[in-house]
């Protein structure tokens, strides 16, 4: 499973306890990112397509390395854009992506809460400027990110068994 999202949409916190209540392998997708690209970032300089390709290979070729060992694993990542998801769906047995989806301002209130991480509130611009957020027919769940992480996970765990809680794009329920 694939929780996405842009900055501070909590992501990272939701993927953690959904992999946590699924008893499987949680990883952060920016652990992924080579160390040009934090750099980068923690300078204030948003990435460009070029830098995310091998980053989104990395995350994707974790995904494979998971399903190859028969192991259900989640993975938090940005992929704001729709080509950037095709990376992580495509060519892949039934991976399940959410995508969290949370006002600007809220994103800002998180990320000047968030402190000593490489992504600051001056890039979160550039995050809602290349979002593109996911359409029918793209096989993503949107989830409103509102609440504490606990009722976002509710929300996620409901949609896997019932599909009440959440609006779904793809019309998987």
């Amino acid at each position: 499973m694939v929780v996405a999202g842009v900055a501070g949409s909590g992501k990272s916190t939701i993927g953690r306890l959904v992999a946590d209540r699924m008893n499987c392998a949680f990883a952060d997708g920016d652990d992924f990112h080579p160390a040009v690209n934090v750099a980068k970032m923690h300078a204030g300089i948003p990435l460009t397509d070029d830098d995310r390709w091998p980053w989104l290979r990395a995350i994707a070729a974790w995904m494979d390395e998971r399903a190859a060992a028969g192991e259900s694993a989640v993975v938090a990542c940005s992929v704001l854009r729709r080509a950037y998801r095709e990376v992580l769906l495509t060519a892949r047995a039934r991976p399940r992506m959410i995508f969290l989806v949370v006002t600007h301002d809220e994103c800002a209130a998180r990320l000047e809460a968030r402190h000593g991480h490489f992504f600051g509130r001056d890039l979160l611009d550039s995050q809602f400027m290349t979002l593109e957020l996911p359409e029918p027919p793209e096989p993503v769940d949107l989830v409103l990110a509102n609440g504490t992480p606990e009722q976002i996970t509710d929300k996620i765990m409901a949609l896997l068994g019932s599909g009440d809680e959440v609006s779904s794009p793809s019309g998987r329920s």
